[in-house]
């Protein structure tokens, strides 16, 4: 690797973009605060439904615009949602070809073992229980953050 330097070497994430699909406002607001805490400067959008997750990700209906409505580079799923949950969105999107490599992180007030063995056979990238306190969010995001953009390789966002 002669003539690079280690900054030429660090992989630049910060434009791939989150999408957090959760029906609770408040969550969604704490999330994006946490990931703020931690400097995280990805782009972050928000669905509320297992419904609305599907047409952003099929870029469908108000979703069509790529420039407005990015692919995500991560997903994290909340399972407790209405119209289609967590768990039938996290199906779908596993089964689906083009969108299958997304990695998808459950984050859900769910602690039920059947939930996290349903998760991991439907394909989810990891399963975490929503913490209860916002410092401890923070840190959950901090080790998110560092692990999904700073330690492993993402496969690229697909068109």
């Amino acid at each position: 690797m002669k003539g690079t330097t280690s900054n030429e070497l660090q992989k630049d994430t910060s434009q791939i973009t989150i999408l957090i699909a959760d029906d609770d406002a408040d969550d969604r607001m704490l999330t994006k605060e946490a990931f703020e805490e931690n400097q995280v400067i990805n782009p972050i959008h928000f669905v509320g439904d297992g419904e609305e997750l599907m047409a952003y990700l099929l870029r469908q209906g108000k979703y069509a615009d790529k420039e407005l409505y990015p692919q995500p580079g991560m997903i994290l799923l909340d399972l407790n949602m209405p119209r289609k949950d967590g768990r039938e969105a996290l199906a779908e999107i596993k089964s689906h070809p083009e969108l299958r490599r997304i990695p998808v992180i459950v984050l859900t007030t769910s602690k039920a073992e059947e939930d996290v063995i349903r998760s991991y056979n439907l394909g989810v990238n990891c399963f975490i229980t929503k913490p209860v306190t916002f410092n401890s969010l923070v840190e959950v995001t901090r080790m998110l953050g560092k692990y999904w953009f700073e330690i492993v390789e993402l496969p690229p966002v697909g068109e």
